[in-house]
C-alpha cells in the first residue's frame, strides 16, 4: 500500500504531458495481455484478495422459448465490475479468465486493463491498482467521510481520480510515490452527501474534463484551467463520455436513457430503456460504452436476476447481444472490451 502525500507542484501543463506519454504504448488493443492473465501459478484467492459475502441476487429462471441475441459470454473479451457484486471478472472466449475478490462493502464503480495488464479500479472507500498476479502495486485510501468512484489512467506513470468531498477535489497523481501532482476543486452543493456528487470523470483527447454531477443534474466540462466552459442540464448523469467527433455520450439514470449530445445542446441520438424489446430490457442503467463499430452497450445491475446485464445496440437501435446470467456474472455498473483499438493511458481513446 502506498500513502498519498500531497507535493507543492506548480506545473499547470502537468496532466497534457503525462498524456502525451502514451507514445511509449503501442498495442492496438489489450487482447494480447491475456496471457499474464492465464498463468497457472496464479492463485485463485491470493494473499491481497479479501473475503466477500455471498451474492444475495436470484437467479431467474430461464425461458426455453427465449433466445437471446448474440453469443452470450463469448460476445466479447471483456473486464467486468459492478455495484453489488465484490468480485471483478475477467471474461475471455466465453469462460471467466479471472477474478478479483475486493472484500466486502460498497463499491465498485470503475475500471480499466491498462497495456501492461495491470488492473486500476476504484471501490468507492479506496481505489487501486493490482497486477495479473494480483500483486498490489498502489493503493489509496479515501480519508474518512469521503469517497472515490471514479478514475482513469494518464500516460504510463499517473492517475487521475475525483475524491468526493467537500468540495470534491479532481487529484492528478503518481502511482509510483502516492505523490499527488496536481489538485482542482470541482462544483457541488454543499446541501448535498458527498455520496451524490460523481460517478465518473473523463480527460478528454482535448485536454479538457467531463464530469457528470449526479446530484446536480448536470454535466460540466471544464477547461485546463479547471474552469466550467460547457454545462448541460440533465436528470441524473451517471457517465459521460465525448466521442471522437466531438459529441457527448451521456446517461441518465433518473430518466434512463443514454444520449448523444451535441456542442450546441442537441440530442442527436438517444435510446432508452423503454424503447428495447420487453424480454431484453434492462431493469436500471448505468455507465455504457460506445464501441469502434458505432454499437454501443449500454450496462445494468441486473434486477436480482430478472433483468440482463448487458445490452449491446446498434445505431438504429437494434439488439444484437443481450446478456443475463447471475449465474456466472454478478452486476454489471461498467465494461471495457478488450478488443477494442485504442490505448487507455490516452485520453479519449476509448469511448467508455
Amino acid at each position: 500500500m502506498v500513502s498519498c502525500t500531497r507535493a507543492r507542484y506548480n506545473a499547470s501543463d502537468n496532466i497534457k504531458e503525462s498524456a502525451g506519454e502514451h507514445a511509449v504504448f503501442s498495442s492496438p488493443t489489450l487482447l494480447q495481455t491475456l496471457s499474464l492473465f492465464a498463468d497457472p501459478t496464479i492463485p485463485a484467492f491470493a494473499p491481497s484478495e479479501e473475503e466477500i459475502d455471498p451474492p444475495t441476487w436470484r437467479v431467474a429462471p430461464s425461458d426455453p422459448a427465449l433466445t437471446l441475441p448474440g453469443k452470450g459470454l463469448a460476445q466479447h473479451s471483456m473486464l467486468l465490475v459492478g455495484e453489488g457484486c465484490n468480485r471483478m471478472f475477467l471474461v475471455h472466449n466465453g469462460r471467466i479468465l479471472w477474478t478479483l475478490c475486493a472484500g466486502k462493502g460498497w463499491e465498485y464503480d470503475d475500471v480499466w486493463m491498462l497495456s501492461s495488464g495491470n488492473i486500476l479500479f476504484s471501490r468507492m472507500y479506496w481505489a487501486a491498482m493490482i497486477s495479473p498476479r494480483k500483486e498490489i502495486l498502489w493503493r489509496m485510501d479515501a480519508p474518512s467521510g469521503t469517497e472515490i468512484h471514479t478514475l482513469q489512467p494518464i500516460g504510463p506513470h499517473h492517475v487521475l481520480l475525483v475524491l468526493n468531498d467537500m468540495p470534491p477535489m479532481a487529484m492528478l497523481i503518481d502511482w509510483r510515490s502516492g505523490t499527488v501532482l496536481e489538485q482542482h476543486s470541482l462544483l457541488y452543493d454543499p446541501s448535498m452527501s458527498v455520496h451524490s456528487q460523481c460517478r465518473r470523470f473523463r480527460m478528454t483527447a482535448e485536454g479538457t474534463y467531463l464530469m457528470p454531477c449526479l446530484g446536480l443534474g448536470k454535466v460540466v466540462e471544464y477547461n485546463a484551467a479547471f474552469r466550467p466552459i460547457w454545462t448541460y442540464e440533465v436528470g441524473k448523469p451517471w457517465a459521460a463520455v465525448r466521442l471522437p467527433y466531438g459529441s457527448t455520450l451521456i446517461s441518465d439514470e433518473e430518466t434512463q436513457t443514454h444520449m448523444e449530445v451535441t456542442k450546441d445542446g442537441h440530442i442527436a441520438w438517444s435510446i432508452s430503456l423503454s424503447e428495447l424489446p420487453a424480454p431484453y430490457r434492462l431493469h436500471d442503467s448505468q455507465s455504457c460504452t460506445r464501441l469502434a463499430n458505432g454499437n454501443t452497450i449500454l450496462c445494468s445491475r441486473g434486477n436480482n436476476g430478472l433483468s440482463p446485464q448487458m445490452v449491446e445496440v446498434t445505431r438504429e437501435k437494434e439488439v444484437v447481444w443481450v446478456f443475463q446470467d447471475l449465474s456466472e456474472i454478478g452486476p454489471v455498473s461498467a465494461v471495457q472490451v478488450l478488443s477494442e483499438p485504442g490505448i487507455p493511458e490516452q485520453p479519449g481513446a476509448l469511448a467508455r
